[in-house]
């Protein structure tokens, strides 16, 4: 540039080129010099012409328009044109020959080329069917791709005006082109409308418009505001029923899918949002034929069911369609992303969702059968594709289809063969997330919880048929919509239960288990609490679907594994809410009921066989439970979960409790506690029921690995192992029956002991491990075992529970004949009914008397070797009610009988080394702390417990010959246990008849004076347990009219007091209390009870009659011995107070009997055995006769005191008060009947021993209730009372072992120190009544003793 201003620079320059010319091609510097240049160099003669030169030739080539003739122009040439496409092509006329001919008309006629090439697809538009002829002629005639989409183009812009439609066949020659590679889908994509992001903003809107539906549907519409929606939707519908306009890529997508492109037209619905492309119905329908020609061969081969034909589709002409499918393998190809952009739409074709799910059916079938390892991961691969398939298809199709129940059932033949953890997750996906997914489903689901608030409003037990019709239709499509509307409104209203589970009986196998799903989603949902808002009660949401769920699992075949598994899952996290689920599962699909209101009648007909069970042990007869008791076992045994079940409720009753119950409210826990403790109850006598004896003893592992390896509760390990023994016990004495046959009852017997011997003995080992070695000082292992193997079954054939049935059976049949309106064939059939049962009635208790028989017999032949001669029988016994009686009388209502009729039954076996008055005395002396530690349930099993032993006892007391022919004579009722054994024929041993009724009004007296107590506490546990307590054992006690006075006045107290706090305690209290009034009429005064006077001196010797301190004694007076007959007490006293002091003989029998026993013990140790008769040392029997006197003098002197004395207990309480700083430390060594330390009962019977020598032991004076005696004594009775009275807890004295009042498992529980009670007039009634001086100590813990 610079050489063009300076000219010797230029001249430079040009001379520069000028030399390069020898070297530079003369053209290239034509092509880069500028024209001045050139002319300077002499290549171009001017400059200036060479511009102009240059200017025309571009105008010429870039900007003039070679002139063809037009249609106008030139008809002739167009029309043989269009003749030469027209023509038939049937011939021998190839697309080469019409090209030539085509070419020839252009030259001819001078026709331009683009408009030939127009009119060629406007044919070939019009002759849609010839497609491979003009596909050719078009590749032969086309010069270059974008030309011919420009042309496309031009014709679909054409169409894009208002209210013009798209012709079908340009989408098809469009679709052709695309195909075969002659167009590319972007550059003709540019070309259609609408555009993708107004595609996108159409699909936002159709989704809000959705939900606003939905939203208006839910809400509550005034009727001046429904009347301005209707009318706002009739104008939107009406601009909608304007035709739209015309969606072009829409079209071609159709095209593109009925000719088989699949590639194309999957590239199109990319770029559009989910499912909008299959939205329209035309679209899905033709892709729905696309699948159905990709899966036919695979569907003939493996998915047709037998007997069916179908019908046959052709394959597609196009080679380019993709491949059918052969295998299960090939889907993976094209079939399953199909399926997955058909989505919802294939509610279109109900035909093709048969198809796809048949093949499901026909891949699970061949993956189950199928192990082999190395197409286990193609097999997973496909099993995981086809689960995605059934969650973003095939349940969103039944969604939109129409009320179709043959699709739902199709659909569970699938389904069902996937395990239930796979259906949950899928139904989870369908309820919570598929109904967001879409416009339609949306609108979907908010019609489907508008039909169901329709319904379920008018839903009631008359119209249940017609209901249940509606419900059914409107399940088979969106159930799980429905099913949640419907289970909301029953946690809300429960009296829609009934009519609920009786309308769901037109639901489809599917919905039953979308039911299933439902209501445990429901159960877990986490937004709920599951307790009331008082923290007191399980909320009334739980009850109402647990009774639900107990109903809709009995009638109808829904799958229980899902539920099990939750209950089991939830008592592994350590919440026992949701066992009141599986309590009212087995209660309404087995028939096992499990309360604690149970009638006598009831629980007697407990006691006998199964049929008896089913017939009379229940409140609801419920019959028909063989399918769905059958259906429960398969579902426990299956996925094994029965013996899981158990482990988990029997430790999550401790659960309950230490780890669920700290922050809970008492009552609360305690209603968990019962609520696990009666689930487990009922689940065992299910299984042991229902489960054959192999099964059971399959599973139910032996008795020391369930206690020390899955730390099972040894009552509830028991409890378990219980029907195993029966089980082995009887199939051993079958074997020995086969093995040898004799039919003698005698050889039968023998071989029931040999089989009992054989399958026990092993337990017999196993239970050694499960208490410390101490313990079996005390008791064998075969008498534990004895006791927790047996059950009522073993000991007692209810023979009036049977009458009773049969009796009703035949009255039935009576009823059933008489009745004239019933039809022959009914009668007939319930007669046969009734006569079946009365026969299977009568033949079970055959066989339950024959069993009785020979476990008598084997228990009269063990009875010799359950208890050690050489323990005491303090420690024996102790050990007993700690680890056999309380624990197992708690168990169960039927337990509860069992733990007394089992101690009457060893008294009545004339059992060694058993003192059954020592058992009854501790039993009935000390029952504060049980009841204390009782929850509500268990104080009704401890309360029929007392009631049936004070039957025993009642019994006993009633009348003299009764007494005289079962206790006299017997080891239990021995005053003095001799080291040589018992010898019957010394009557002198004896405790006779009118001394057992003192002690009877000494135990009536305790219970009084401990339920006095309990109701003085004000605390709430404490009352509630010992109103229920006293109302179990009302029928026996109380007996004595001014112990039911004092428990009267106190009960009306309560009454008054609590009426306005607390309801609950109101309500026992008022019901005990009316109930209490009506038994006043049996009560006797109390010298009718027992004769208060001194009995007549018999020909007894001094030295058994009147022992140490045998005189009588006032039953106001009653002292720490009559209360717990513990040795420590009265040894406490002796020492201080010496041997001359005036005791009770029923006092201080028992105390040397506890002495003498553990003296025997020590002196065993020592090795120092001395064999002495009672009362043979000097002075024994001088000391005897120092007591006969003083005897005689305090009789005299009582009898004329007692003309102005009350006859009411504790009339003296104010002269305690003036002793009891002088005694305290009396009181504190005084206990509540546990035993003492060993050590420290050694160290009290060597410094007693020089006082005391001889091997005789008396007990039955220290249990003979009080009876006056003189002023004289005054001052030692107040002493002893108020010792007796101001005990308060274990607690107060740090060596006294609590080992007796609690079960084994009891827990640590709070209590109020005893209250001092004493006595005054009731101002309103005049009558004597309690009351309590509180105690200054502070709350007492009693502490926790584990096994």
């Amino acid at each position: 540039t610079g050489a063009l201003e300076e000219k010797n620079k230029r001249d430079h320059y040009t001379q520069l080129v000028g030399a390069c010319l020898f070297f530079v091609p003369e053209t290239i510097l034509k092509e880069r010099l500028d024209p001045e240049t050139l002319e300077s160099l002499g290549l171009i003669k001017q400059a200036h012409q060479f511009n102009q030169k240059i200017v025309k030739i571009k105008t010429k080539l870039f900007y003039k328009q070679q002139k063809f003739n037009l249609l106008r122009e030139e008809n002739e040439g167009y029309a043989k044109l269009i003749t030469e496409l027209g023509q038939d092509l049937s011939g021998n006329i190839t697309s080469h020959l019409i090209l030539e001919s085509i070419k020839s008309l252009i030259g001819c006629f001078n026709l331009d080329p683009n408009r030939v090439l127009d009119i060629i697809l406007e044919v070939y538009e019009s002759r849609s069917d010839q497609d491979v002829f003009f596909l050719s002629l078009i590749k032969s005639y086309m010069c270059e791709p974008l030309t011919l989409c420009h042309i496309l183009g031009f014709k679909f812009k054409f169409y894009q005006e208002p209210n013009e439609e798209t012709p079908k066949s340009l989408y098809h020659i469009a679709a052709a082109l695309l195909h075969h590679n002659l167009i590319e889908l972007e550059d003709l994509y540019v070309h259609l409308m609408p555009l993708d992001a107004a595609i996108i903003e159409e699909h936002k809107r159709d989704i809000s418009e959705a939900k606003q539906i939905a939203r208006k549907l839910v809400m509550v519409v005034l009727p001046s505001e429904k009347s301005e929606d209707k009318e706002k939707e009739k104008e939107k519908e009406e601009e909608k029923n304007e035709k739209p306009p015309d969606n072009q890529k829409l079209g071609l997508l159709e095209a593109l899918l009925r000719i088989g492109d699949w590639r194309h037209a999957q590239s199109i619905m990319d770029q559009m949002p989910s499912f909008y492309a299959t939205s329209h119905k035309a679209i899905a329908l033709a892709l729905c034929r696309l699948v159905h020609l990709t899966v036919e061969p695979l569907y003939r081969r493996a998915g047709v069911p037998k007997g069916a034909r179908g019908c046959v589709m052709h394959p597609l002409r196009n080679k380019g369609a993709p491949p059918p499918a052969e295998s299960f393998e090939e889907l993976r190809r094209d079939t399953f992303s199909m399926l997955c952009y058909l989505g919802p739409h294939l509610s279109h074709d109900p035909i093709l969702f048969a198809k796809i799910v048949r093949l499901g059916k026909a891949f699970m079938k061949e993956y189950q059968i199928d192990s082999r390892p190395d197409v286990k991961d193609k097999l997973e691969t496909l099993l995981s594709c086809f689960l995605s398939i059934a969650d973003q298809v095939l349940l969103p199709s039944l969604s939109l289809m129409d009320c179709n129940a043959c699709m739902s059932e199709e659909l569970w033949g699938l389904f069902k063969l996937f395990p239930y953890q796979h259906r949950y997750r899928l139904y989870g996906q369908w309820k919570n997330e598929t109904y967001s997914s879409h416009p339609l489903l949306v609108k979907v689901k908010a019609q489907t919880v508008e039909r169901a608030k329709y319904i379920m409003k008018r839903l009631t037990k008359e119209n249940v048929k017609q209901s249940g019709r509606q419900i059914g239709k409107l399940s088979h499509s969106n159930p799980t919509i429905l099913f949640d509307y419907m289970l909301s409104q029953i946690q809300w209203y429960d009296n829609l239960i009934v009519p609920v589970v009786d309308s769901l009986k037109y639901l489809t196998s599917l919905n039953y288990d979308v039911l299933a799903y439902c209501i445990i989603e429901a159960l877990a949902n986490p937004e709920k609490e599951k307790m009331k808002h008082d923290d007191t009660t399980i909320s009334s949401w739980l009850q109402s679907l647990a009774s639900l769920c107990g109903s809709v699992f009995r009638k109808y075949p829904i799958e229980l594994a899902g539920l099990l598994q939750y209950v089991t899952n939830q008592l592994k996290a350590g919440k026992s809410f949701d066992l009141l689920i599986l309590k009212e599962v087995v209660q309404k699909m087995a028939g096992i009921e499990i309360t604690d209101e149970m009638t006598s009648e009831q629980l007697e007909a407990m006691t006998g066989g199964e049929q008896l069970k089913a017939e009379g042990g229940y409140f609801g007869q419920i019959r028909n439970t063989k399918k769905s008791s059958q259906r429960l076992k398969d579902a426990l045994l299956d996925h094994e979960l029965a013996l899981p079940l158990c482990l988990l409720m029997a430790q999550q009753r401790n659960g309950v409790v230490f780890l669920e119950g700290g922050e809970k409210h008492l009552k609360l826990v305690g209603h968990l506690y019962d609520q696990c403790h009666d689930t487990l109850v009922q689940f065992g006598g299910f299984l042991a029921s229902n489960l054959s004896t192999e099964d059971y003893i399959k599973r139910v592992p032996s008795i020391d690995i369930l206690c020390n390896q899955f730390h099972t509760p040894h009552d509830a390990a028991f409890f378990l192992s219980r029907p195993m023994y029966a089980h082995q016990i009887l199939s051993k004495y079958d074997e020995l029956k086969k093995a040898e046959k004799g039919n003698r009852q005698q050889q039968k017997v023998h071989k029931y002991v040999a089989a009992c011997e054989q399958v026990m003995t092993p337990v017999h080992e196993a239970v050694v491990s499960l208490h410390p070695a101490r313990v079996w000082d005390d008791l064998r292992p075969q008498f534990y075992a004895t006791f927790w193997s047996l059950t009522m079954y073993d000991l007692a054939v209810p023979h009036s529970a049977y009458e009773r049935e049969v009796n009703k059976l035949k009255a039935q049949i009576k009823a059933i004949e008489e009745n004239p309106e019933m039809p022959l064939n009914k009668k007939k059939k319930e007669k046969e009914r009734c006569t079946a049962l009365q026969e299977k009635l009568q033949e079970e208790e055959k066989k339950q008397l024959e069993h009785v028989q020979r476990v008598l017999h084997r228990l009269k032949l063990e009875k010799d070797n359950w208890l050690l001669a050489k323990s005491t029988k303090n420690e024996t016994i102790t050990k007993f009610l700690q680890l056999c009686l309380f624990p197992r009388c708690i168990f169960s209502s039927i337990d509860a009988v069992y733990c007394a009729r089992f101690v009457e039954l060893v008294h009545q076996q004339k059992t060694p080394n058993f003192c059954t008055l020592l058992c009854y005395d501790r039993v009935f002396s000390a029952i504060i702390y049980t009841v204390a530690s009782c929850t509500e349930n268990e104080s009704h099993r401890y309360g029929r417990f007392l009631c049936c032993m004070l039957e025993t006892v009642t019994r006993w007391h009633s009348d003299r010959a009764v007494y005289e022919k079962e206790c006299v004579n017997y080891p239990g009722f021995l005053t003095i246990f001799r080291a040589t054994g018992f010898d019957g024929g010394n009557k002198a041993d004896q405790l006779d008849y009118e001394n057992f009724r003192h002690v009877v009004h000494k135990w009536h007296y305790m219970l009084t004076k401990a339920s006095v107590h309990c109701l003085e506490t004000g605390d709430y546990t404490h009352i509630r347990n010992i109103l229920i307590v006293l109302t179990k054992i009302l029928p026996c006690y109380p007996k004595v009219l001014n112990l039911g006075q004092a428990l009267e006045c106190r009960v009306h107290k309560i009454c008054l007091e609590e009426k306005d706090k607390r309801p609950d305690l109101y309500a026992l209290a008022m019901g005990y209390s009316g109930r209490l009034k009506s038994q006043k009429v049996h009560m006797v005064p109390e010298n009718e009870f027992h004769h208060k006077e001194q009995p007549a001196r018999s020909a007894t010797p001094a030295s058994q009659q009147n022992g140490p301190g045998s005189t009588g004694k006032p039953s106001t007076s009653t002292s720490k011995t009559e209360e717990g007959t513990s040795e420590d007490g009265d040894r406490g006293k002796e020492k201080s107070q010496g041997t001359t002091k005036p005791v009770n003989k029923a006092n201080s029998a028992a105390a040397k009997a506890y002495q003498e026993d553990d003296k025997e013990k020590i002196v065993k140790e020592k090795k120092e055995k001395k064999d002495k008769t009672p009362g043979s040392t000097p002075e024994t029997k001088a000391e005897n006769r120092r007591e006969k006197q003083r005897d005689e003098r305090a009789g005299k002197e009582d009898r004329v005191a007692r003309e102005g004395k009350e006859k009411t207990p504790k009339a003296d309480r104010e002269k305690v008060k003036a002793e009891e700083k002088n005694n305290k430390d009396d009181k504190t060594k005084a206990g509540n009947g546990e035993p003492m330390d060993p050590s420290r009962e050694r160290d009290t019977i060597k410094e007693s021993k020089n006082k005391e020598k001889g091997d005789r032991i008396a007990v039955a004076g220290s249990l003979k209730s009080p009876v006056p005696r003189s002023e004289s004594a005054e001052s030692e009775r107040d002493h002893k009372r108020r010792k007796l009275d101001s005990h308060s807890s274990p607690s107060h004295s740090s060596s006294v072992k609590f080992l007796l009042c609690l079960p084994e498992r009891c827990l640590p529980v709070h209590i109020p120190a005893a209250l001092k009670i004493f006595k005054e007039s009731c101002p309103t009634c005049r009558h004597g009544i309690w009351k309590s001086q509180p105690n200054p100590r502070d709350l007492e813990t009693i502490p926790w003793t584990s096994a």
